[in-house]
């Protein structure tokens, strides 16, 4: 088990076992995705993914913070050239 004044950033260092809960219906639709053997592996790329998220988060409340709510318009008409598609619909803010 690692040091725990030791900082490791998400997905790396060495592993530590521990004992989470979860639904039956999440287990079965992980192990159906994964299989037995591939739950630890497919629970830590997803917990990987929630810091990534969460970060992303923070860092959008500052800018927010700092400069103001993005334009949803605007929002829309890049979101639209990235994917090729319009930029009325998807990302517009109601």
């Amino acid at each position: 088990m690692a040091d725990d004044d030791t900082a490791f950033p998400p997905g790396d260092g060495p592993t530590s076992g521990i004992s989470v809960s979860l639904t039956a219906g999440t287990l079965q639709a992980i192990r159906e995705r994964v299989g037995k053997r591939g739950v630890s592996a497919y629970l830590e790329k997803a917990a990987q993914r929630q810091i990534e998220r969460d970060n992303l988060d923070e860092l959008i409340a500052d800018f927010d913070k700092t400069h103001g709510p993005a334009d949803p318009e605007a929002v829309a008409a890049k979101r639209a050239k990235l994917t090729g598609g319009t930029s009325s619909g998807a990302g517009a803010a109601a």
